[in-house]
């Protein structure tokens, strides 16, 4: 939702990065959510995601940490702009991954499942 600044309307500048980019700020301490729902992360993920899926963001707000970049992740891009354009107005420094998963996956990036090394988007 848009902010008034001074009476005038200016929608929210959601940071887009890369899988790449996202890949690097990772081994620099961000912190990269999920927010896909249980069986997309259940098919594969990224080894260091957390995942709160998107419903349950509000009131799970208190488990992102505020003194850490934050990447949000879904399938394409679109939830998890949404949740980091929520974020943002919460005072979170935030990135969207572009392209989300599947950017990732596309990028030779590993995606993992909970049972063991090879995970698929889905």
């Amino acid at each position: 939702s848009p902010v008034t600044v001074m009476g005038m309307t200016h929608p929210i500048q959601i940071s887009e990065i890369t899988a790449e980019d996202a890949h690097e700020l990772l081994g620099t301490g961000a912190f990269l959510l999920d927010v896909r729902e249980d069986d997309e992360w259940d098919a594969g993920h990224a080894a260091e995601a957390v995942h709160i899926a998107m419903g349950l963001v509000s009131g799970r707000v208190g488990e992102i940490p505020t003194d850490r970049t934050v990447i949000c992740v879904c399938r394409m891009g679109g939830r998890s702009g949404a949740v980091a354009t929520a974020l943002v107005e919460g005072g979170f420094d935030v990135h969207n991954l572009n392209g989300g998963m599947t950017a990732w996956e596309i990028a030779g990036l590993p995606v993992v499942t909970d049972a063991g090394p090879t995970g698929q988007i889905i």
